[in-house]
Formats: structure tokens, C-alpha cells, sequence
């Protein structure tokens, strides 16, 4: 029997039958790491991800495509953790304006739903690579826009074949993963959701439907005002104006258009139902009333940024820059939080390694902030795209200094200096990230080759700027070993961050036996007290 056409309710039992088993999967896609580190946690973001997107769509009180497409982007969204995280909540986004306005979707809607959605997945990274996620998605679009037949059960099957074949060919595409003799963990998520989806429908039922119950988990925010992350601007315009608007099918190209005449620094960022728009004009009301012929307004905010320079002028050296900008850092480990709290962070959200905090727990830490004016240090490069869309979501001005690891952000929060305004800061900040080196130690996971060295499970690894050096049995030969390999010049700065399973005695004569290996650099020893790595080690 053919199925040819979807509703909301064949969508929301898809997407239920795509969690279960991604939650019953995530373990052996996080395993799946180029190198054999435990901090593979690409399932676990995905799954949470999901499992948000799935909790707002089985929520919605409809039947209508749209409606529920629209309902489990925004959850996805708002749960989105780590790259494929984040890359998988703009896959769900093009499906939702594909679908926006079905009722139910034929074959030829879902074939436009999946172009629109890895449209969208490529939008969201700034240098797409093949053999990732990426890839998988657009084969599997290409796959369904190639099929002739309009049996959506067909289409689904053919698709998921599609994806991986495509799946299987990521080593072909990237060395790392051909010589880990690993697939891509990201399109392996993928796949499994397409199966898991695939699966559902084919077990699809009038009683299967009824008895679906709300997805359970972490609970996914709702009503979440959208916004747009941005640099801070030199003003070239008096008034700062920005407000969310609101309508049926709002010409976004033809409003951006006229307003652009309006001033300087124009956004206008949404969909055709709600829009952000932001301008720095010297016509204020020009703006409003231009924009009311098309809709009703919310949070209209308008600064009058000339007047707040000379406040902020007239402060001079009694500015408390806490009111100008905050610092939200991410962290963990308690001796790190404490650190980074020393230097100047406002907040510390736990998480890191194997612990993705989500764009939704990032914008409530914003949202909690006094100041309007808002850094957020990621400290990992897995949670800098959940970053950057969780400063898109809040309506503060947000920016996202691309620190990529622990030693990085620290270093950025060295360079604080209380009269500097957000501006200058975060340009110190970015400058501060070239200068510093990260090492970590920890344990093999698995065994594997990488590089010509043979690793098995349970051995010491030692990583630099995220590229494995060196392993074996003994810390101190590995720590040598790594820090032969990052020591290039003389007087560096060597700061030894060890890990809960590190006693402090371990850490300082770990500390002294490298002084007299490098004798030409001074050394430190902190207590980070983070899991899975003994050692974090910063060179400055």
C-alpha cells in the first residue's frame, strides 16, 4: 500500500520513531571520533537536539504539517549542542519554511523540504567540508529530488539507501577519517534519524498514533525572541532602533530596500510571520511608521547612543564595567570555573568535553546578564556555532569571541582591562588567541593508528591544538614528549591545569621533572579539577 501523503501526526510518530533510536544509537556515534579521545559527544548533541525539536513538535495541539514542522524547528533550535547540533536544527529550519504552509505534504513538498533544509545545513557553516554531515544531507536530497514515483514510503526508503551509501564514502573524502577507519559521526546521526524515521512510518497505525505521548527530557524553551548576533558599530547614526515585527507575509527583500535609506547598520532577519529589524537612523519614527503598514511591533527599543557615549565619557575612570558588558564563559571542572570567575567572567556555564551546553541554556545565561552588552567565551571548538546561535536568539548584543579551548579563553580573560569598552575588548581578546598553545592529556578509548603510532585502549594520549602527538604508558614521557613538541622558543610560560584523577603532589613533581627537561621556561601548576583529561596545558 502506497502512502502519499503526510499530515502533522504522520510527522510528529516519524520524528518520535527518529529519537527512540537515535537515543538507543547515540553511543556508538559518539565513538566514532578521529581520534580516539572520550570526548566524542556528537550522538549525545544530536539526540538532545532532537529530543528538544521532538518534545515542541508532539506539543502542538495540530494536525497541520506546518504547524508541527514549525513547532520542532524552533525546539530544535532552542536545544541545539555542538556543530551537528546546531547543523541539524538548520536542516529542521528549511524543512519548517518548506512546510509552513501545508496542511499536508506530497512528494513533491518533502523533496523541497529536503533541498531547502541542506540548503540551509550549508548556510550555517562558514567553510563546508565533504565527507561530514554535510555531504550526507545533500545526497540525500539530491536522492529525493532524483525519484520519480510520489509513494512518500518509496521515496523514504530510496533516500535512506542514498544517505548511506554516502555515508560509507566519508573516508574516501577526508584522510583523518580513512586513516581512523571511522565513518562521519554526524551523517551517521543522520542516517540513523532517516532510519528511525523510516521505521515509524512504516509501522504507522490509526492506534500507534493515538497513543503518542510528549517525548521526555530536558524541556525545550518556547517564545524565545529572535534576534541577531552583531559586531559593535561605529556610529554613524544617532538613534539605535530595533523591534520585532510581526504580519503575514512580510516582504523582508522590499523592506530591507526602503529602509536602507533610512541609515546605517540595517538588519532585517526572520521569516515572512516575524521579523527582527535593526538600524542605527536619524528618523526613528520614519522607520516605525514605514514598518506599521505591514504589521504590529514588539520590543521596540531606541537608544540614543550619542547622549549614551557622553555618559559613558562622563564616567571616565569610575565606569564599573560590569555595566557596560558581561562575560559568560564556558567551563568545567571547579578549580577552572573558580579561575575563570577570577578574571573576570560574570558566569561560568559548566560544560566542555563531553557536555555540550545548549544554544537555549547560553541564551538564558544571556538573558540573566544586567548588562545589555554581552561576550560569550565558548572555550571549545565544538560550542562556538551554539554560541554564535544563541547570541542570534536574544536581542542584546552579543559577541562571540571564538575561543576554542580552555587555555584560549583564559588567555582572553588575561587581556581584561577595566576601562576598555566591549569594542576594544573583544579586540584584545581576539588578538590574545594566536598567542597561546593548548595541550591535554588523557586516555585512549579505543584502539586505533593514527600517524604511525599504535594506540590501544586504556593508553596516555597527548593532543596539541587538537592534533594527536604522542602516546604510550607513562605520563611523565608523554607530557615530555607533548611539550617537545609545543616548545619552539624559550620563555614560554608553561601552566599545568591537572584533572580530578591528578593528585596536587602528582601534578608538582610532574611540574618539577619538566623544569629540568626545559629549563628555559618558567612553569605553573593549577588545580583544574576537570574529568577526562589529567593534564590541560596552556603555553604562553
Amino acid at each position: 500500500m502506497g502512502v502519499y501523503s503526510f499530515d502533522g501526526d504522520d510527522l510528529k510518530l516519524m520524528f518520535r520513531g527518529a529519537v527512540d533510536l537515535l537515543e538507543q544509537s547515540k553511543g556508538g556515534i559518539d565513538a566514532l571520533n578521529v581520534f580516539p579521545v572520550p570526548d566524542g559527544d556528537t550522538g549525545t548533541n544530536m539526540y538532545h537536539t532532537l529530543a528538544s525539536a521532538v518534545k515542541e513538535a508532539v506539543a502542538t495541539n495540530s494536525n497541520h504539517i506546518g504547524l508541527v514542522a514549525e513547532a520542532a524547528a524552533r525546539g530544535g533550535l532552542i536545544g541545539a549542542r555542538g556543530n551537528s547540533g546546531v547543523i541539524l536544527s538548520q536542516v529542521l529550519q528549511g524543512f519548517a519554511r518548506s512546510l509552513r504552509v501545508k496542511e499536508r505534504a506530497t512528494a513533491v513538498d518533502i523533496i523541497e523540504a529536503f533541498e531547502d533544509g541542506a540548503g540551509m545545513a550549508y548556510q550555517a557553516v562558514l567553510s563546508p567540508v565533504e565527507g561530514t554531515i554535510l555531504t550526507v544531507v545533500r545526497k540525500t536530497a539530491e536522492e529525493a529530488a532524483a525519484q520519480r514515483s510520489n509513494n512518500l514510503l518509496r521515496m523514504m526508503v530510496a533516500v535512506l539507501k542514498k544517505a548511506f551509501t554516502a555515508l560509507k564514502e566519508t573516508p574516501n573524502q577526508l584522510p583523518a577519517l580513512k586513516e581512523a577507519g571511522v565513518v562521519d559521526a554526524g551523517g551517521k546521526g543522520f542516517v540513523v534519524i532517516l532510519e528511525g524515521c523510516l521505521s515509524a512510518l512504516k509501522s504507522a497505525s490509526p492506534a500507534a498514533k493515538a497513543i503518542l505521548q510528549p517525548v521526555a527530557g530536558r524541556e525545550a524553551e518556547t517564545g524565545v525572541k529572535l534576534g541577531n548576533t552583531r559586531a559593535v558599530e561605529t556610529i554613524g547614526f544617532c538613534y539605535c532602533t530595533e523591534f520585532l515585527l510581526t504580519g503575514n507575509g512580510l516582504p523582508l527583500e522590499k523592506i530591507k530596500q526602503e529602509l536602507s535609506t533610512y541609515g546605517d547598520s540595517l538588519m532585517v532577519v526572520g521569516s515572512g510571520d516575524l521579523t527582527k529589524i535593526h538600524i542605527h537612523s536619524n528618523h526613528p519614527g520614519l522607520v516605525i511608521e514605514y514598518c506599521l503598514k505591514y504589521g504590529a511591533l514588539n520590543d521596540l527599543k531606541i537608544t540614543n547612543m550619542r547622549e549614551q557615549n557622553k555618559a559613558m565619557r562622563s564616567k571616565g575612570a569610575q565606569t564599573d564595567p560590569d555595566n557596560i558588558f558581561s562575560i559568560i564563559s564556558v567551563g568545567f571542572g571547579m578549580g577552572i570555573i573558580e579561575i575563570m570567575k577570577n578574571l573576570g567572567a560574570d558566569m561560568v556555564i559548566a560544560g566542555g568535553q563531553t557536555l555540550n551546553p545548549s544554544a537555549g541554556e547560553i541564551l538564558r545565561a544571556i538573558e540573566e546578564m544586567k548588562a545589555e552588552q554581552v561576550v560569550i567565551l565558548p572555550n571549545n571548538k565544538n560550542v562556538v556555532m551554539t554560541a554564535e546561535l544563541a547570541g542570534s536568539l536574544s536581542l542584546k548584543d552579543t559577541i562571540v569571541v571564538p575561543t576554542k579551548s580552555i587555555p584560549q579563553g583564559l588567555s582572553a580573560l588575561l587581556t581584561l582591562n577595566p576601562g576598555d569598552d566591549i569594542a576594544v575588548a573583544t579586540q584584545k581578546m581576539n588578538l590574545s588567541l594566536s598567542s597561546v598553545r593548548t595541550g591535554e592529556i588523557t586516555r585512549a578509548v579505543r584502539d586505533t593508528n593514527y600517524a604511525g603510532m599504535e594506540i590501544t585502549k586504556d593508553s596516555i594520549i597527548g593532543l596539541a591544538d587538537g592534533d594527536l602527538k604522542t602516546s604510550g604508558k607513562d605520563l611523565s614521557v608523554v607530557m615530555e614528549d607533548l611539550l617537545a613538541a609545543m616548545l619552539h622558543d624559550e620563555g614560554r610560560l608553561v601552566t599545568l591545569y591537572f584533572g580530578e584523577g591528578v593528585s596536587s603532589e602528582q601534578a608538582e613533581r610532574l611540574a618539577d621533572q619538566m623544569m629540568q627537561k626545559f629549563s628555559g621556561h618558567e612553569f605553573e601548576v593549577q588545580n583544574g579539577g576537570q574529568p577526562v583529561y589529567d593534564f590541560i596545558i596552556s603555553v604562553e
